[in-house]
């Protein structure tokens, strides 16, 4: 291996990092419309619009420093030029065709989980055991688990209670006056947390209101000041538009979809983008060895980089494959009866036994209905509220204590536990709408596992082949592309 292997391996990790922001806005940014487009709020292109504009406002004001080394998941100090951009590479060779396999699937999958365990597969067979930092490892998977865990008891308990109230009346106005406005406040409480703690943490402003308002005062008083604020704003306006109270709701699932948006855009861009850069600095730096150390700390990023990432991710959300992850998502917790849906057989067993063992009770989610275009409203606004304001709310509990959190797993799991507050999964074929549930959180459990092994093996072929097994990874990047998209398609004529 030769100079030559560097610049070749810094010129493919450049195109290919510009592939991966695609595929990441291809599946993780397309769960960001999700609850608005369930509940027919506005058409599919202007939510895709105006998240995708969010994404790249928050890509825009993202740090202007990344973590090459994604958390500490492995040591790059230890290891050649070679090996380290042997990893760094091959991460990406498995990640875009991992990304495009599940989004072509309609399956929702976490691009933080996924290029954690790439990074672990790969310095697992280049470097061995001990250069993985399992302790960090352990703290990742179980900071994602614990958080897909919390947002489905959450959005449960919350849909429950907010369900209570409202009933199957959100378009009754002595309703949405009596109990609207301290369900807003409360979802605009979490969002403005959210923020605060999430998406513009970085903002030197933010961090000055967070030292006179939170640091000074306590997160406890200051929630519920917020609150009451926000529950009498809403009043107010509801008295001078007495008309409003029909847009009360979708309004606050715009604003969620928004939020979550632009954190995304600003948080997320990492994932796709610590590969490549570090790539680009060691190529940068002529393959020098003291430059490995550099990579354990910062590497600055240009604000035109982070703008031109953003645009890439949010290319992705306007994709064939990213409508069929959000459709397929939407389905699965859909109030109507009757929906499109795959899942494998024994998950559809599985599913009947879940199913005959609880009580079939009367569904609590509004009588299923279609908008003036004749297309299924999935959720009410109500419900699309509570699955965009409890992901923002836990997220941004992870976030300001430092826990890793997937947006994806976390909305996922909101959808879910929303619906089984709302019992829509105790009419129609339920089956398929609980098989499908099983079948993507398997698939959460596998994805790791065939990060690691392929992710492994690529990276060996690059070291050892150099220039010329990158140039075979290529070929078979292209090649199981190809494939995977026939499938993909046949799988969607077939079932859809």
């Amino acid at each position: 291996m030769d100079f030559d292997f560097i610049t070749v391996a810094a010129c493919v990790g450049a195109g290919m990092l510009i592939w991966d922001c695609v595929e990441v806005g291809r599946n993780d940014a397309a769960n960001l419309v999700n609850a608005v487009l369930g509940a027919r709020v506005m058409q599919r292109r202007l939510a895709v619009i105006i998240a995708a504009l969010a994404v790249v406002t928050g890509a825009s004001f993202a740090s202007p420093v990344m973590e090459t080394a994604r958390k500490g998941i492995f040591d790059p100090t230890v290891l050649s030029i070679q090996a380290a951009l042997a990893i760094y590479v091959s991460v990406y060779f498995v990640d875009t065709v991992l990304l495009y396999a599940f989004s072509g699937f309609g399956m929702p999958v976490s691009t933080t989980a996924c290029l954690v365990f790439e990074l672990v597969g790969a310095s697992l067979f280049l470097a061995g055991f001990d250069n993985v930092h399992w302790p960090k490892v352990g703290s990742v998977t179980s900071g994602i688990i614990v958080s897909i865990a919390i947002s489905g008891v959450a959005s449960f308990m919350v849909m429950r209670v907010f369900r209570a109230a409202i009933r199957d009346k959100s378009d009754d106005r002595a309703t949405i006056l009596l109990h609207g406005p301290w369900i807003t406040g409360a979802i605009m409480t979490w969002l403005s947390w959210f923020i605060v703690f999430k998406g513009l943490k970085q903002v030197p402003a933010i961090q000055q209101i967070k030292e006179v308002t939170f640091e000074l005062y306590g997160e406890t008083i200051v929630l519920g000041c917020m609150w009451v604020a926000f529950t009498l704003f809403t009043v107010v306006v509801l008295l001078i538009f007495s008309r409003w109270y029909q847009h009360l709701f979708a309004t606050t699932a715009i604003l969620g979809m928004i939020c979550m948006a632009f954190a995304f855009g600003q948080n997320d861009l990492a994932n796709a983008a610590s590969p490549g850069l570090a790539s680009l600095a060691l190529w940068k730096g002529g393959g020098a060895p003291t430059d490995l150390a550099d990579l354990s700390s910062k590497i600055p990023i240009p604000p035109w980089a982070l703008f031109g990432c953003g645009v890439l991710m949010a290319s992705g959300m306007f994709t064939v494959y990213a409508q069929r992850v959000t459709r397929a998502e939407i389905n699965t917790g859909s109030h109507f009866d009757q929906v499109t849906l795959y899942a494998p057989n024994w998950c559809k067993w599985l599913a009947r036994q879940l199913l005959w063992m609880s009580s079939r009770k009367r569904s609590l989610a509004p009588e299923p209905a279609l908008n003036t275009a004749g297309k299924k409203i999935h959720y009410d606004t109500l419900r699309a509220s509570v699955i965009t304001g409890v992901s923002a709310s836990v997220i941004a509990f992870a976030s300001g204590r430092g826990l890793p959190v997937s947006t994806t797993y976390v909305a996922f799991a909101a959808v879910i536990g929303s619906g089984l507050a709302d019992r829509v999964f105790s009419r129609g074929n339920a089956d398929a709408k609980v098989g499908r549930a099983i079948w993507v959180v398997t698939c959460w459990f596998i994805a790791p596992l065939i990060a690691i092994v392929m992710t492994g093996c690529v990276a060996r072929l690059v070291y050892h082949l150099s220039v010329a097994g990158l140039l075979l990874c290529i070929a078979l990047n292209l090649t199981t592309r190809f494939l995977l998209r026939q499938q993909a398609d046949r799988h969607e004529q077939e079932h859809h």
